[in-house]
C-alpha cells in the first residue's frame, strides 16, 4: 500500500501525488499536466479546484503542451479565468483550443477579448473575436448568441433612442437565445417588441417573465414594493397588452395590475382603476371587461395615478362622477376633474371642458373667450368635433375689402397713414368688417389666443363676436398693430380723429 500523506488543504494526497507536485514545481511539463488534470477533476487525494488546475495547465501550456490549452478551452469556465491575476493572457490558450475545433473555447476566448481588460484591442483582433462567438453561436451555445446580439447591436453605429434593435442580425440571434430561454434575451426582445408595437412578440417573451416572477409571491402591497423597478414596469406592460390584445385571463391581468399599481406605476393605477369602473380611456362601458362596476375601487386608483401626474386619470374621474349609477355622482365633483385634466393637456378634457363653458358662456362675462383657448388646445391636439365648433363660435376669414384695400395702398401712404394702414391689414387678416376695422381698439380687443370685437360702446345693436389668432403669422400681424398703437387712444378723441373722419380718408386713399 503506498503512504499517505495530508496536504495543505486538509486532504490526503498519496506519495504518488506528493511526486506530481514536487515534479511539477522543479518545472516538468508532463507534471504540470498531470497535477492540472487531477485538480480539473479531483480525486486521487487532490481536491476539485479548477483555479489551481488552470495555474499548473497554464504553466504546462506555457511549455507546448497541446493537452494543457485543449483541456483548459473545455473544462475552464469565464468566470474562473477572469479571476486570475493576469485573465487576457489567458486567451492564446482559449484562441488555440477555438482553432482546435472547440465552440466553447471560442465563447471564452471573445469574452476575455472583448472584456479582459485589455487596454488595446486591434481590428483583427475584435474581428476574430466576433468570428469565435458567432461559431459558438451556430453550435447553439445560448450564452454565445445573446453576447453576440449585443455586440453586433453595439456596434451598429446608431445612437440609441429606444430599446429597437437597430441591426437585424443582433435581433435574430437575441431570438435565438431569448427561444432558448435566456432571460435576459427574453427581456431584450420584449422591449424591442414593445418599441416597435409588436404586442404579439411583446407577450411572447414578457408573460413568461412576468409569470415567473409572481410565481410564489404573496398578492399583497408591502411585496409589491419591494420589487425592482424594471419589474414593476414588465408586469404593468403585459397587463396593457393583454387588454389590448383581449386574450387575458381576468384573474391573471387583474393580479398583473395590482401588483404594479401597489409598486406606485401610474400607468398600472390608471388602467386598474378602469378595470374596476369597467370603463375605456374614453369614459365609455367597455364591452369586452365582464362584471359589475366597483366605483368606490375605481376612484381610489385613478386618483393615485392622477396625482401621479396621470392626465387621462383625471378625465376618467369626471366621467365616472357624472354616471347616474355611480353612489358618488357629483356634477360638482365632475367638472373639478374635468379642469384638472385639461390643465394637465388632456385633448379630450380640454374639447369637453370647452364645449361645456361655451354652453354656460352666459353664466359670467368672458366665459367665451375661455373657451376658445380650451377649443383651441383641444384642436391643436386633433380633435375634430373641437376644431369644428372653434369654426362657428370664432371664424376667421380674409376681407374681401381689406385685401383689395391693401393692394391699392402705397408706400407713401403707408408712411402718412400708419394707423390707418395697420387697420385695414389686421382686417385683411382677420376678416374684419370697415366699420370693425376703423373703430376697433387694438389693445382692448387683444386677448392672446383670439380678438373680442365688441362693438357695444360705438353700435349698440352689433353683436359680439370672437376670432381666433390660429397661426404664428396671424399673431406677428396682430403684434405689429399692436407696436403701432403702442400709447395711442384708439378712440374719437386720438389722432385718428372721428369714425367719420376715418372713413373719409380710408376712401380717398383706395378709392
Amino acid at each position: 500500500m503506498e503512504e499517505a500523506h495530508t496536504s495543505g488543504n486538509g486532504h490526503m494526497a498519496s506519495r504518488q501525488e506528493l511526486q506530481i507536485i514536487r515534479a511539477a514545481r522543479a518545472g516538468q511539463a508532463n507534471a504540470q499536466l498531470a497535477l492540472g488534470k487531477r485538480y480539473l477533476f479531483g480525486g486521487n487525494g487532490l481536491p476539485c479546484s479548477p483555479s489551481t488546475a488552470l495555474y499548473w495547465l497554464d504553466r504546462a501550456a506555457h511549455q507546448q503542451q497541446p493537452d494543457a490549452w485543449m483541456l483548459i478551452g473545455r473544462h475552464v469556465p469565464f468566470e474562473i479565468a477572469r479571476q486570475s491575476a493576469r485573465p487576457a493572457n489567458l486567451s492564446m490558450w482559449y484562441e488555440r483550443a477555438y482553432d482546435a475545433g472547440l465552440a466553447q473555447a471560442g465563447l471564452v476566448y471573445a469574452r476575455l477579448v472583448l472584456h479582459g481588460g485589455r487596454q488595446t484591442l486591434t481590428p483583427a483582433e475584435r474581428r476574430k473575436a466576433l468570428v469565435a462567438l458567432e461559431s459558438a453561436a451556430q453550435a447553439g451555445i445560448t450564452e454565445a448568441q445573446w453576447l453576440l446580439a449585443q455586440q453586433l447591436e453595439a456596434g451598429a453605429g446608431t445612437k440609441k433612442t429606444s430599446a429597437l434593435m437597430v441591426d437585424p442580425t443582433a435581433l435574430f440571434w437575441t431570438a435565438r437565445a431569448a427561444s432558448a430561454g435566456l432571460p435576459a434575451a427574453q427581456r431584450a426582445l420584449a422591449e424591442h417588441g414593445w418599441a416597435s408595437g409588436d404586442r404579439t412578440t411583446f407577450l411572447r417573451c414578457a408573460l413568461s417573465l412576468a409569470r415567473a416572477l409572481l410565481d410564489g409571491l404573496e398578492r399583497s402591497e408591502f411585496v409589491a414594493r419591494q420589487l425592482a423597478a424594471a419589474d414593476v414596469l414588465l408586469l404593468s406592460r403585459c397587463a396593457h397588452a393583454l387588454m389590448h390584445e383581449r386574450v387575458a385571463d381576468d384573474e391573471e391581468l387583474e393580479r398583473f395590475l395590482e401588483m404594479a399599481a401597489w409598486a406606485r406605476d401610474r400607468e398600472a393605477q390608471f388602467h386598474l382603476g378602469l378595470w374596476h369602473a369597467k370603463i375605456d380611456a374614453n369614459g365609455q362601458r367597455n364591452a369586452h371587461l365582464a362584471g359589475s362596476a366597483h366605483y368606490k375601487k375605481a376612484i381610489r386608483y385613478l386618483m393615485l395615478a392622477g396625482e401621479a401626474g396621470w392626465p387621462a386619470a383625471w378625465f376618467a374621474l369626471s366621467q365616472i362622477y357624472l354616471k347616474p349609477e355611480c353612489s358618488q355622482r357629483s356634477l360638482t365633483e365632475a367638472r373639478r376633474y374635468l379642469e384638472h385634466a385639461a390643465h394637465a393637456g388632456h385633448g379630450l378634457a380640454q374639447a369637453a371642458f370647452g364645449m361645456l363653458i361655451w354652453r354656460k358662456r352666459a353664466e359670467r362675462a368672458d366665459a367665451d373667450v375661455d373657451a376658445v383657448l380650451w377649443l383651441q388646445k383641444a384642436a391643436a391636439q386633433g380633435h375634430i368635433g373641437a376644431a369644428q365648433l372653434l369654426e362657428k363660435v370664432a371664424p376667421a376669414a380674409p376681407a374681401a375689402w381689406a385685401v383689395a384695400a391693401c393692394a391699392r395702398l402705397t408706400r407713401e401712404a403707408q408712411n402718412q397713414h400708419p394707423f390707418l394702414v395697420a387697420r385695414v391689414e389686421l382686417a385683411a387678416t382677420f376678416g374684419l368688417s370697415r366699420a370693425e376695422a376703423l373703430l376697433l381698439d387694438v389693445h382692448a380687443a387683444d386677448r392672446g389666443h383670439c380678438l373680442v370685437i365688441d362693438p357695444g360702446d360705438y353700435r349698440p345693436r352689433g353683436a359680439r363676436r370672437l376670432i381666433s389668432v390660429r397661426t404664428a403669422a396671424e399673431r406677428q400681424a396682430l403684434d405689429r398693430s399692436l407696436r403701432v398703437f403702442e400709447d395711442v387712444n384708439c378712440g374719437p378723441r386720438g389722432p385718428e380723429g372721428s369714425y367719420r373722419q376715418r372713413v373719409y380718408r380710408l376712401k380717398s386713399l383706395t378709392d
